[in-house]
């Protein structure tokens, strides 16, 4: 091929590619001078905001105060560094606390250490399972070869049944988070909440 052909081809190409890629020079912008704007959409009555009225609680005044006997800070009723959790269910709270008892008689999730019928509540010592960090790879390389085992440390936990409605009754468990998870959720499978 000789270099006049190729000095004419190569402008060619790359003009023959402008105009099919497109470009904005030869388009017409009439699109945008006759576009209309819609009317805004309508939001329907009370719904334009969110609620306030439960958005901000004020404590009263001096509820942060430390105590003779020292703070001791509540979240929800339980005293700062233990979680309450549980479930619902759909029966009586009476007829929940004696299955609740029943489970809790035979000593797989703990120790039961007192129950208030009156309350219907159940106090049970909880061995929850706390495992330690392992050891790296140069400690266990040169250093022993034991890994730290997991322990076990007992844990107090309540269960108490409340009634929730008419027909349905709520489970909470109150205590250690290892230990409380441990106790709502062996509940949980067996009661089938």
């Amino acid at each position: 091929m000789k270099k006049t052909s190729l000095l004419v081809a190569l402008p060619l190409l790359a003009l023959s590619g402008l105009l099919l890629s497109g470009c904005g020079i030869f388009r017409s912008h009439k699109a945008w001078d006759t576009a209309k704007q819609e009317t805004p959409l309508e939001i329907p009555p009370g719904l334009d905001r969110p609620s306030t009225s439960a958005a901000l609680v004020i404590p009263p005044r001096g509820a942060n105060e430390p105590t003779a006997n020292g703070a001791v800070a509540t979240v929800g009723g339980a005293p700062a560094g233990e979680v309450s959790d549980g479930f619902m269910l759909t029966d009586s709270p009476d007829n929940v606390y004696r299955r609740v008892g029943e489970l809790l008689k035979d000593g797989s999730l703990g120790d039961v250490v007192s129950h208030d019928a009156s309350t219907r509540s159940y106090t049970l010592n909880v061995s929850a399972v706390t495992s330690h960090k392992k050891k790296g790879f140069f400690s266990r390389l040169f250093g022993h070869d034991k890994d730290e085992a997991s322990a076990a440390k007992l844990h107090q936990v309540q269960v108490s049944v409340a009634s929730s409605g008419a027909s349905a009754s709520e489970v909470r468990a109150q205590g250690d988070a290892a230990a409380v998870a441990k106790v709502i959720d062996s509940l949980k499978s067996s009661l089938g909440g």
